[in-house]
């Protein structure tokens, strides 16, 4: 969910593949015909590389606002009530922040002033229209490329350039050293201190991806702070717990009201690998390769909710839709922790996917299966252009079987 996300998502369908009705009542289907229990129906809005919003960088304010207020009336059409506005997708800002220059995405250069407030407009033109905003933040990542130079003078990257590690072909902060987390925390919590959001969200990377034949290089930082633990791989869980549960701890503390949220990779942990894990084959798994222990978090209640990414469809040999929704409902069952479902709207009648993708019900398939499970308490569409464009009408399908009647945003 993203430049970033959307070719993360092309590696995990990648990697996965080399391992190779009627709707019936639930939380997502109106009882009654009066408005619902609160329930989860989100979209994602992202930046990075203009993926959704702004449509390219350098528009006037102007025509940005007015492409924003666009996105936030389709999501009300849809009878959507979240929207998780992605205000940091590469150590910039989508606000006037002391700690990091303006997003490059909105005027194509770094630190440029865009002459308006987009964060400030995006909360309040949201709440106008009873929505909640979640303000969405991408921890460590610095560029979508590996030049240092071309970043903004200011930029603390340059000014601390032993906080970068340079990793397939992008720069990323480095989590192992405690100053880099501080620093993304202060750079995060600036935003939440300073505008009435209803939730504070992360996305899928902590550390990053693997890329294969690269190494992420953080020998020094393991070396000053990795004792005491039994290897660098339980070091680095640490790390991205720390970082977990002292941003959930200062979002409680600036804003009370705010809930904080993350939406992983869908895949824990393989079976093969550990019988806690779900009945999978991914390439992928959050817990080895990007050192995310994402069910912890929810058993922990670290976390207010948890959107895993079950971008696969229903009968998928690696990741199966079906086998992984009741391990998720499972992992959350009896914790404090929500959990709501990522939805794959982007693969609706994409060309390159597979057949299951060309049918418009495959996506109401998925409420209708994940709505078998209480615990599942809503879901997410990536992404805010593709809830737009609906190429074969598979949201319309959704809201036609599933969203009869508007539903309170959950709190």
């Amino acid at each position: 969910m993203r430049m970033g996300r959307v070719s993360r998502r092309a590696f995990a369908v990648a990697a996965l593949s080399a391992f190779t009705m009627m709707p019936q009542a639930s939380a997502a289907t109106g009882r009654g015909g009066g408005a619902q229990e609160p329930e989860m129906r989100g979209v994602w809005l992202a930046s990075v590389a203009n993926r959704d919003w702004p449509s390219k960088p350098g528009l006037t304010a102007s025509q940005q606002r007015a492409e924003l207020r666009a996105h936030l009336d389709t999501a009300v059409r849809n009878r959507l009530n979240t929207v998780f506005f992605q205000i940091r997708p590469t150590a910039d800002a989508m606000w006037p922040s002391p700690y990091e220059p303006w997003s490059q995405y909105l005027t194509g250069t770094q630190g440029k002033d865009p002459g308006w407030d987009p964060l400030g407009t995006a909360v309040k033109e949201a709440h106008a229209r009873g929505l909640h905003l979640h303000a969405w933040f991408n921890p460590y990542r610095i560029a979508v490329h590996a030049d240092p130079a071309r970043l903004a003078a200011s930029h603390p990257a340059r000014r601390n350039p032993d906080w970068v590690v340079t990793y397939g072909g992008k720069l990323y902060y480095n989590p192992g050293l405690p100053e880099v987390r501080a620093f993304v925390e202060d750079a995060m919590i600036d935003a939440v201190a300073k505008y009435p959001v209803d939730g504070v969200h992360f996305d899928d990377y902590f550390y990053p991806y693997p890329v294969a034949g690269q190494i992420f290089d953080d020998d020094a930082a393991y070396d000053e702070h990795g004792g005491g633990f039994p290897d660098r791989a339980a070091w680095r869980r640490d790390n991205i717990d720390r970082l977990v549960r002292e941003t959930a701890d200062r979002v409680k503390e600036v804003r009370p009201g705010a809930r904080f949220g993350i939406s992983p990779f869908g895949v824990w942990r393989n079976a093969a690998t550990d019988p806690l894990g779900s009945d999978t084959r991914a390439g992928v798994e959050t817990y080895d390769d990007l050192y995310a222990d994402t069910r912890r978090w929810v058993r922990e209640g670290w976390i207010d909710y948890i959107v895993p990414q079950l971008y696969w469809n229903i009968g998928f040999a690696a990741a199966d839709y079906a086998k992984l929704v009741p391990w998720w409902a499972e992992v959350a069952r009896g914790s404090s922790t929500q959990l709501y479902v990522g939805e794959a709207l982007y693969k609706a009648g994409a060309p390159a996917q597979p057949a299951a993708w060309q049918e418009p019900g495959e996506l109401s398939r998925h409420l209708t299966l994940a709505g078998r499970h209480p615990q599942v308490r809503g879901h997410v569409y990536f992404a805010a252009k593709d809830v737009a464009a609906d190429r074969i009408g598979a949201m319309a399908r959704v809201v036609a079987d599933h969203y009869g009647q508007p539903a309170s945003p959950p709190r």
